[in-house]
C-alpha cells in the first residue's frame, strides 16, 4: 500500500483524517473524498454522496453504498493500524435498510472484530444525519504478501 494511498491530516475537516487514491483513473475517484476518524475503537468513514451516486428514486444507489462498503472496510482498517500492506475482500454482506440522501455526508462505523495472521473481520453501520441506519455490513479482508 505505501505509496499508493494518501493518509494525513485534512486542515479542511479538523480532526479527521483524508483517505484517498493516489491515482485518480482509479474506482475509488468515484466516491472520493474519503475522511477517516477513529473514536473509542471504531473506525468512522464519510464521503458525501452526489448525483452520480443517485438512483433513479434520487436516494443513494445501492451500488455506490456497496462500493463505499468496500472502500470503508480498507480506509478503516488503515486507521484503526491492522492494515499497512495490500489486501483484497474476500466477502462482503450488506443489509439495505433506509434510503441516503443525496449532498449530505454518509458515515459508515467500522469495527474491528478479529484480526488474525493474514485476515481482517470487520463489520459496519452506515448512518446518515436523520436516518439513524441507512445499511449494515460485514466483510472479511486477506492481507497480502508484502
Amino acid at each position: 500500500m505505501g505509496d499508493a494511498f494518501l493518509y494525513d491530516d485534512d486542515p479542511a475537516e479538523p480532526g479527521w483524517k483524508r483517505w484517498q487514491f493516489r491515482d485518480a483513473t482509479r474506482y475509488n475517484a468515484f466516491i472520493e473524498p474519503i475522511h477517516v476518524r477513529i473514536e473509542d475503537g471504531t473506525a468512522r468513514v464519510r464521503m458525501t454522496p452526489e448525483r452520480r451516486h443517485s438512483n433513479m428514486r434520487e436516494a443513494v444507489h445501492g451500488g455506490a453504498l456497496l462500493g463505499f462498503m468496500d472502500v470503508a472496510l480498507f480506509a478503516a482498517s488503515r486507521g484503526l493500524g491492522a492494515l499497512t500492506e495490500s489486501a483484497v475482500t474476500l466477502d462482503l454482506s450488506a443489509q439495505f435498510i433506509g434510503a441516503g440522501r443525496i449532498g449530505e455526508p454518509l458515515e459508515a462505523r467500522v469495527e474491528l472484530l478479529r484480526e488474525t495472521g493474514r485476515m481482517l473481520f470487520l463489520r459496519g453501520l452506515i448512518v446518515q444525519e436523520h436516518e439513524p441506519v441507512v445499511a449494515s455490513f460485514t466483510g472479511t479482508l486477506k492481507k497480502m504478501a508484502p
